[in-house]
This record gives C-alpha cells, sequence and structure tokens, in this order.
C-alpha cells in the first residue's frame, strides 16, 4: 500500500469518515489549517504555500468541472497533510509546485487524492456491481464526484475487467499501462503518434467526439496491439473509450475487450 493511501486512510479513520462524496472537501482543508481561495492560476490547477502556522490552497478558478476541482483541491490536502517539513516556507502566493516534480510528491499527493475520494473498498464495491463500460466510469464520476479521468486509473488499479489505458498529448503518446499480467502486448508507440485506425486519432485529426450514447467504438485488436504472427495471432474486436480533454488538447484512450 503506497504512502499517499495510507496518509488518506488514516486521516479517515481519525475524523471518523468513510464516504466523502456528500462532504464538501474545503472542511477537510479548513480542518487541517489551511485556507482555500479560488482564483486564475497561470500553468496549474492548484497551489500551495505554507506558513510557519497555517497555509493557503489556491484552486484554478478556470476549472470547469466540479470533480475535477475536488480531485485538484484533494491533492493538495495530500500535500499539506505528507509534505510540509519537505518545503522551505514560502511568503509569496505566486509560489509554484516545481519543487514537488524534484521527487515522488506528485504521485504520493494523486494517491492520497484518489483514496480520499475513492475509498478503495467502497470503490470496489460499487464497481462491481455493473459491467465494465463507459457507463460505469461515469456512474463512478457522478457517485464520487470527482473527474472521469481520475477514475479511470483508480478502475485499472482496482477493476475487476482488465483494462488498457494510453495517453495521448498534442496527437503523441506519451504513456501506456497495460495489467500485469496480461495476454496482448501494447505497440509502444511512446513518442508517436497514435494509430491510423484509433478512436485518438479521430479526434487529433479530425475534431471527432462521440456522444455519450456512442462513446464505445469498436476498435481492432491489431489497432493498439502487436499480433504474434509465429503463433498465428487472430486479429479481433476490441473497444475504446477515449476521455478528451480539448482545452489541454489531451486523450485517454480506455481500451478492453468483451
Amino acid at each position: 500500500m503506497s504512502k499517499g493511501q495510507l496518509a488518506a486512510m488514516k486521516l479517515m479513520k481519525a475524523h471518523g469518515l468513510s464516504d466523502l462524496s456528500e462532504i464538501p472537501i474545503e472542511l477537510i482543508a479548513a480542518g487541517l489549517g489551511a485556507t482555500v481561495i479560488e482564483k486564475p492560476v497561470q500553468n496549474a490547477d492548484g497551489r500551495i504555500v505554507f506558513g510557519k502556522k497555517k497555509a493557503i490552497i489556491t484552486i484554478n478558478s478556470n476549472i470547469e468541472y466540479l470533480g475535477k476541482r475536488r480531485f485538484t483541491l484533494a491533492h493538495e490536502i495530500g500535500h499539506l497533510t505528507m509534505h510540509r517539513d519537505q518545503f522551505l516556507m514560502h511568503n509569496d502566493t505566486d509560489a509554484t509546485l516545481e519543487y514537488f516534480k524534484k521527487g515522488n510528491q506528485e504521485t504520493e499527493a494523486n494517491e492520497f487524492a484518489s483514496e480520499l475520494l475513492m475509498p478503495e473498498g467502497l470503490f470496489i464495491k460499487i464497481a462491481q456491481e455493473y459491467e465494465f463500460g463507459p457507463e460505469l466510469l461515469r456512474h463512478l464520476a457522478d457517485y464520487f464526484k470527482t473527474s472521469i479521468t481520475s477514475v479511470a486509473y483508480r478502475y485499472f488499479k482496482y477493476g475487476d475487467h482488465p483494462i488498457c489505458l494510453v495517453y495521448s498529448y498534442n496527437n503523441i503518446v506519451r504513456y501506456w499501462m497495460r495489467p500485469d499480467p496480461y495476454d496482448h502486448f501494447i505497440k509502444d508507440l511512446t513518442k508517436l503518434a497514435p494509430p491510423e485506425d484509433s478512436v485518438a486519432t479521430e479526434y487529433f485529426k479530425q475534431g471527432k467526439i462521440y456522444p455519450k450514447s456512442e462513446s464505445k467504438q469498436e476498435i481492432w485488436k491489431s489497432t493498439w496491439f502487436e499480433l504474434k504472427k509465429w503463433e498465428n495471432d487472430d486479429d479481433f474486436s476490441f473497444y475504446e473509450y477515449c476521455i478528451i480533454t480539448p482545452k489541454y488538447n489531451t486523450v485517454l484512450s480506455v481500451i478492453w475487450e468483451e
């Protein structure tokens, strides 16, 4: 179990909490001695500045979705909980989070936020009540009031139906994740464009965004995966659901077989 997850579980236990879906996250921050403000922020969704006794958390007022706002604030609470002693004291409200990028703090804060907003046991319980598909991811995002992107990563870790994730930015694959073990091998397209016949490419080249009712798109296994020709590996249907963020020109492709 990760440091971030353990810290979130400890915090919830100390306050007698088991499900924060109906609780304003600001109350958690206030209870830990932080003041939360909203204002436009350049090149960040959130920032934290530590004083000698208090802290100021700034959330970018340009964040459009409640789910993303809650996850951003939970992420900053993770820094507040775990990383105070790893900071220089700042009095400048324009201080950035560049310091975090030098270590593991960003990953730890994301793990903290995921556990705080989507407790492992409850997440697994709800996820197991439905068949996997875009509707399930949207249902989980609505229930926990967090971003569908964070739900997809959470499901990758705890869901009972294997999925693969591919993150692309500006029509370039930045990284991919597949379960271990898994029967299929993803083509390593890191630093290359997504496959021509992928749903991701439809967005990057045509601006295509499917409505919710059509968000589960059928593709071929060979779109994202290698075919082992020496084993007479057959091509067959997979599915791709793209979580698109036009503002940042990013696509998270969720890929699975039924």
